[in-house]
């Protein structure tokens, strides 16, 4: 029998109900459907979630962290199919050891023009993980819960364009945009956030700005 932990039990039950702020609504009519695993385990720290950093030499979001995931084939059974044949293709991931829990709505992300399914799932078998697709991923971190939600690990990031939002400094990873927003609000929705200084602003790295600017 396979065991998941009361507060992603919460957080699963839950995340078909949780909003989604106006500026990540899907436009009607647009945007290619996507997914990605959110994947939650038991690590030599406690909880940690699964993060990619994605290549620098991508043409998109090159060099930022994020969930595994992609774009809804044709063959995929949905975005769950998705989420776990990408995570695979992607980290050497094995889905027979994932417990699939639920989804979250399709959350906008405008710069890819991508309609994203988040799926929470359970690592309830855990294996060894690596940058299975270096054309797409640099490297793969389990990240320590305990780490994420640390004060000191957590600003607000301002990019010069004129995006403010939350930020995480983990395992030598700046997590922002997209995916800090969605590890946010998990985070606060699953009862296992901390305060935290939301008027601690910094600027975007200017190399981080140099990789966002690619396209």
């Amino acid at each position: 029998m396979i065991v998941v932990p009361d507060w992603l039990d919460r957080l699963a039950a839950q995340a078909a109900r949780i909003s989604v702020p106006p500026v990540l609504r899907p436009p009607t009519g647009r945007g290619r459907e996507a997914a990605v695993l959110m994947l939650f385990g038991e690590g030599p720290l406690g909880p940690d979630v699964l993060l990619i950093q994605r290549s620098a030499r991508g043409r998109r979001h090159a060099g930022q962290p994020a969930f595994p995931g992609g774009g809804v084939d044709p063959g995929d059974d949905g975005p769950v199919g998705a989420a776990l044949r990408e995570a695979a293709e992607e980290t050497g991931l094995d889905p027979a050891g994932v417990t699939v829990l639920s989804a979250l709505p399709e959350l906008y992300v405008s710069h890819s023009d991508n309609r994203v399914t988040p799926v929470i799932g359970w690592w309830h078998a855990p294996c060894a993980v690596h940058a299975a697709s270096p054309d797409e991923v640099d490297s793969v971190e389990r990240a320590p819960v305990s780490e994420l939600v640390d004060p000191a690990n957590r600003f607000t990031l301002r990019h010069p364009g004129g995006f403010v939002g939350p930020a995480f400094q983990v395992r030598g990873m700046l997590v922002w945009g997209f995916t800090a927003m969605l590890l946010d609000r998990v985070l606060s929705e699953g009862g296992l956030d901390r305060p935290w200084d939301q008027d601690r602003v910094q600027e975007m790295p200017p190399d981080v700005l140099d990789l966002a600017a690619r396209g």
